[in-house]
């Protein structure tokens, strides 16, 4: 299977080169990326513990689903094709905020949305070792106390969630 490509932009999101993924990786360039936050109606938070095969943060807690934006390809293309491929969910997605790609966030120019759903969520394993809907208070007290088992970009947006968002109001049938 060939590398991905990745599209390499400067610090205003704007396209300067494509290259391939490990080339972007180890060179730290700025890229794009992805992540969906998913709640359900009782107002859950469902995160992913990523695999172990993953080759930046493996075995840690991060967001719903995320992933690279490929070369060419938009910001609103690439969530709901993660979202399907990582825990094999579909649901309308809503824009949260575009963050600045910094070291914090991976290098990476970051779109957060979030959604509302139901569905049964069924994790890939290439992707993700396991799947769990927590609330946000006992997150909350899990980051604080064991801070080194999430990934530093879900991190990274999940505080500026909780400083700057209210999650979605669960809608009643």
């Amino acid at each position: 299977m060939p590398e991905e490509l990745f599209d390499v932009v400067d610090a205003d999101d704007r396209v300067i080169e494509v290259l391939p993924r490990s080339v972007v990786h180890a060179r730290n360039l700025l890229h794009r990326a992805v992540h969906v936050f998913v709640f359900n109606s009782r107002g859950e938070l469902l995160i992913q513990l990523r695999s172990a095969t993953k080759d930046e943060s493996p075995l840690t807690y991060t967001s719903s689903a995320s992933g690279h934006v490929s070369a060419g390809e938009s910001y609103a293309a690439t969530a709901p094709r993660e979202l399907w491929e990582e825990v094999g969910l579909k649901s309308p997605l809503h824009f949260v905020t575009k963050l600045p790609a910094s070291p914090d966030l991976a290098h990476e120019h970051t779109v957060l949305y979030e959604t509302i759903c139901d569905d049964t969520p069924t994790a890939d394993p290439i992707e993700c070792e396991s799947v769990e809907w927590t609330t946000l208070a006992d997150l909350d007290v899990r980051m604080e106390s064991h801070l080194e088992r999430f990934s530093w970009p879900f991190v990274t947006l999940y505080r500026w969630y909780r400083r700057h968002w209210q999650p979605p109001i669960p809608r009643l049938p």
